[in-house]
């Protein structure tokens, strides 16, 4: 009878709305999901640096290294709260509250996740499993393996193949070691 398509019914305002809730709400998932995996990176590359700076003290314990790892993650992650509320200040002219807030707290809480590997070396070390010094490099070289891993699945992601993936994931893994390296050098 009419202009109705084979499902029987009429496009209109609220079909394109509909897209364009469906197509805004991915696009925002996706922006979460890559600001969320930039602090895990920035975090895991922060965290090769803490770990191989206590291998390489003289006087470390496990507690110690312990209570140090977990202070480098706690600080990572309240210092990204706080510049992403001052940041918010300056262009919305308010504070970041509800849901605003938890979207914050959501982005930057894998900085947080990269205290978890450490410390559960650290804690075999503990235990007598191995000793502090392996342990602190154990952690270092899982976390550049997780590098690896993240680079390898990007180039995998965007249509590379496997040979292309495997370059992509050695030099994230390299990029990330010698920015680890150069930070415990440094001091920081």
């Amino acid at each position: 009878m009419g202009h109705e398509e084979a499902g029987g019914t009429v496009p209109g305002p609220e079909r394109a709305d509909a897209d364009a809730d469906t197509t805004s709400a991915a696009t925002e998932t996706a922006a979460t999901a890559a600001a969320r995996l930039k602090e895990r990176l920035y975090a895991t590359i922060t965290m090769i640096s803490v770990v191989i700076g206590l291998g390489a003290s003289e006087h470390v314990n496990a507690a110690g290294a312990a209570a140090t790892v977990l202070t480098a993650a706690v600080g990572l992650w309240l210092a990204t709260l706080v510049a992403d509320q001052q940041a918010h200040r300056v262009v919305h002219g308010r504070l970041a509250t509800g849901t605003e807030l938890r979207h914050m707290l959501w982005i930057g809480s894998p900085l947080l996740l990269s205290a978890v590997g450490p410390l559960i070396l650290i804690g075999s070390a503990a235990l007598g499993v191995m000793g502090l010094e392996t342990a602190l490099y154990a952690a270092a070289g899982v976390s550049v393996a997780s590098l690896f891993g993240w680079g390898w699945y990007g180039g995998i992601r965007m249509g590379s193949g496997a040979a292309l993936a495997m370059l992509a994931g050695a030099l994230d893994a390299a990029i990330g070691l010698a920015v680890a390296i150069v930070k415990a050098l440094a001091g920081h």
